[in-house]
């Protein structure tokens, strides 16, 4: 890859999507200055070496390393590495007799290896001395092409307040500023590739230069994954692997590098694999993959096990099918469900994606107090995300973990955030392949910006039961649920005037299971119930309760999910406007 020759020779075929994206910038000649994030740790496919007899070569599996030195810039005279562990390093790959030009260049520039430094601090000296070397040269045909190579580089050129660099940081950054912009390097064949695996973890002065290009690299496609475990696995038993073909594994391995594959395909290779180990395998490598920061988990129960609801049920479930239809384009880009505490909105999300057959997710405290952290936490777990879908991505407390446009006190994090969340939930390319589901018993404070047509769709309230037939149903739900066996007859009448959520049920139920037992029985009879029932106390919530309530109504974005008293209540012209003025009021006799 070279300015001289430009695009005549071009990239193979095989070369990854983000190459040639590199190529194509630094051949416009206008960027020689890339970095690299997201899966910068994995390996990626190459071919062997072509011109072999075999029509078929094994691939190669490199890191990304290795493949800018042997193949993006494989034909380049010098390929340099650094990074502040190792210091600096020629890479030539296998190929001695380049390796060996090499180090003969350099040395002659700036001293015998023995002298390289490894200080970040004065490693910029001698490369500067290289480039000055290469710029000076009278001759172009003495001139080097010349590929250097920065891996780790948050830790030269770390994110911070332009106030708060050290001397160091900030020498390094605008050397490297300078080096992107001045127009003699350009003009010849130099190239610079800082390479970190999350974004917000470099100066944002670097990353929103203009004159420097970020390029991401994906997680492995179904293809390279699919080689991959054709290689790994050769020669192994099929009853090692349970069923699996290399097709199927790799179809099923979507959300996993390379790298943690490996250790799924070992696993399959000295204990056998059969499909509950690899859910397990995977579940665990994508979880330490995104640094603990989401959580799997495989819902046991479907939108049968749900009570009420019943439009709001025939919705999810006719999307449900849909979407297992693999007719994307029909399902929402997210939902959001709200109502008062205890109303089942956890549950509800959980039986939806259970009714689908998909992963399922949930979103942990990404928040973390060091600086840019709290971004590239949130960076990695997307990134994750695109690669996994179809997926549903569950979002508890949404009004308090996503953030919003403000950013007092936070130095702009929460703003960030915010950002990065709802470009994600508004990009239509990923219709049906992540489906967030937003809960909060708030929804009104919730921004905006998350809730519009195009990101949060459809918004369904949820409702305590409204009548003694779905309080017997949500009782034998909670017992299938809890698996607390009921006697025939043991569920009582419980009124609906008491206002009762169905976690208020659960917990009523729970407490009949413990008085049987003291009684030294397995089922629950309708004393147990009947006495659990009259005992308990619900929390007192009062205006909460209320404000909670009719902003679930508020946010409503189909009439027919309301029950049939608040759709006779906001039928008339100036009910919604009436119903807003009693949430004002409620707000702010809460916050006094």
């Amino acid at each position: 890859m070279s300015n001289s020759d430009a695009t005549n020779q071009g990239l193979p075929a095989w070369h990854p999507a983000w190459a040639r994206e590199l190529a194509e910038l630094y051949f416009s000649g206008t960027i020689n200055m890339f970095v690299l994030h997201g899966n910068v740790h994995d390996l990626i496919r190459c071919p062997d070496e072509v011109g072999q007899a075999d029509p078929a070569p094994p691939d190669k599996f490199v890191s990304l390393t290795d493949f800018l030195s042997t193949q993006l810039f494989g034909a380049w005279d010098i390929v340099l590495a650094y990074d502040v562990g190792r210091g600096l390093r020629p890479q030539a790959g296998s190929d001695g007799q380049r390796l060996q030009a090499m180090m003969q260049f350099i040395a002659g520039v700036i001293g015998p290896p023995a002298t390289w430094t490894r200080d970040p601090d004065k490693i910029f000296d001698p490369l500067e001395q290289l480039i000055s070397r290469n710029v000076l040269e009278e001759s172009s045909h003495n001139r080097r092409r010349m590929a250097m190579i920065f891996e780790h580089a948050q830790f030269l050129v770390p994110a911070g307040d332009l106030g708060s660099l050290a001397r160091g940081p900030a020498a390094r950054l605008v050397r490297l500023i300078n080096w992107a912009s001045n127009p003699y390097i350009k003009r010849l064949n130099h190239a610079f590739c800082l390479i970190t695996e999350k974004l917000s973890e470099l100066s944002e002065r670097l990353v929103q230069n203009p004159q420097v290009a970020t390029i991401e690299i994906p997680l492995p496609s179904t293809t390279d994954r699919e080689r991959y475990i054709e290689q790994a696995l050769d020669g192994l038993s099929e009853t090692k692997l349970g069923g699996f073909t290399a097709e199927s594994l790799a179809q099923n391995a979507n959300g996993l590098n390379l790298v943690n594959l490996n250790v799924i395909l070992s696993q399959a290779a000295t204990r056998g694999l059969d499909a509950a180990q690899f859910r397990k395998l995977k579940k665990s490598m994508i979880e330490r993959q995104c640094q603990g920061l989401v959580e799997f988990i495989e819902p046991p129960h479907t939108l049968d096990l749900v009570v009420g609801q019943p439009e709001a049920k025939a919705r999810l479930l006719q999307d449900a099918a849909w979407i297992a239809q693999g007719k994307l384009e029909m399902a929402p880009m997210g939902y959001l469900f709200c109502g008062s505490v205890g109303t089942g909105k956890t549950f509800m999300a959980e039986c939806y994606a259970g009714s689908i057959g998909i992963p399922c997710v949930k979103l942990r405290n990404f928040r973390s107090k060091y600086v840019g952290e709290t971004e590239g936490n949130l960076e990695q777990v997307l990134n994750v995300l695109r690669s996994l879908g179809p997926v549903v991505v569950i979002v508890d407390e949404a009004d308090a973990s996503l953030g919003n446009r403000q950013s007092d006190g936070d130095s702009g994090t929460s703003g960030r955030v915010f950002s990065m969340i709802a470009s994600q939930m508004g990009d239509t390319r990923y219709r049906g392949r992540i489906i967030w589901m937003l809960l909060t018993c708030r929804p009104d404070l919730l921004p905006i910006d998350l809730k519009r047509q195009g990101r949060c769709e459809v918004h369904i309230p949820l409702f305590a039961p409204e009548t003694e037939a779905e309080i017997r149903e949500m009782f034998l739900a909670m017992s299938k649920k809890n698996k607390t066996p009921l006697a025939a007859d043991a569920i009582p009448d419980v009124s609906p005037a008491r206002g009762l959520s169905g976690a208020d049920l659960e917990s009523i139920l729970l407490a009949a299971r413990r008085k049987a037992l003291l009684a030294g029985r397995e089922i629950i009879e309708h004393d147990d119930l009947a006495a659990a029932a009259e005992e308990f106390i619900p929390s007192a919530q009062g205006l909460e309760k209320e404000l909670q309530e009719i902003a679930a109504v508020l946010e409503c974005t189909e009439r027919h999910f309301l029950p049939l008293e608040w759709r006779e209540k906001v039928a008339t012209a100036d009910a919604r406007a009436r119903l807003q003025e009693r949430l004002v009021a409620l707000r702010q006799l809460i916050e006094s």
